[in-house]
């Protein structure tokens, strides 16, 4: 069992990974015809919390509940992962991207967020309405705008050969590059990390 569990705590490789989040779509269509998605679930909780007139919330979102069950599943393994069987070890992240890193003022590695942005110190200052409000903001516009999340996306509409997946996922991929490259430096620099 010790064994098990240390097998578990180590990052997977993506041979493994991969396949298991490529296999959730066939089961998904075999079990019950279901698209995975998971910026559809937001729209549903809108929908059953905030009862209101608007023509984009009226709809049976009781249909969709097994999208909530599914979104709940994910919280619980997050946490589950996070607090029972995280590892102690930093993540492996590339020289040249820690590197890159460093020069913007990103130092520790020990989670996939970086804390020197990502903490809650910084929620409620300059730093944090840009990463936290401004970025969450452009991340609910451009997946509503594209109709659907990287996961959507990606990994169900590519799979289904849609061509709109296609386009959204280049444009996704673009918008990242982007972001990581010309972007995030001149943020970084100009909320003063």
């Amino acid at each position: 069992m010790e064994q098990l569990l240390i097998w578990i705590k180590q990052p997977w490789p993506w041979y493994v990974a991969g396949p298991i989040i490529g296999l959730t779509v066939p089961a998904l269509l075999l079990l019950g015809n279901k698209s995975f998605g998971i910026s559809s679930s937001l729209r549903h909780m809108c929908a059953a919390c905030f009862p209101a007139k608007i023509p984009f919330f009226t709809y049976n979102w009781k249909k969709e509940n097994w999208n909530l069950v599914f979104v709940l599943g994910i919280m619980i393994g997050g946490f589950v992962a996070a607090v029972l069987l995280s590892n102690p070890d930093s993540i492996v992240v590339a020289e040249r991207t820690q590197e890159d890193l460093k020069a913007l003022g990103i130092t520790d590695f020990h989670n996939l967020l970086p804390v020197d942005i990502f903490n809650w110190e910084n929620l409620f200052t300059l730093k944090g309405l840009v990463f936290f409000v401004l970025g969450g903001f452009m991340v609910g516009f451009g997946t509503r705008y594209a109709g659907g999340c990287t996961s959507g996306h990606a990994i169900m509409g590519i799979s289904n050969l849609q061509w709109p997946s296609l386009v959204a996922t280049i444009f996704f991929m673009v918008g990242g590059f982007v972001m990581t490259h010309l972007i995030l430096p001149l943020l970084i620099t100009w909320v003063g990390l």
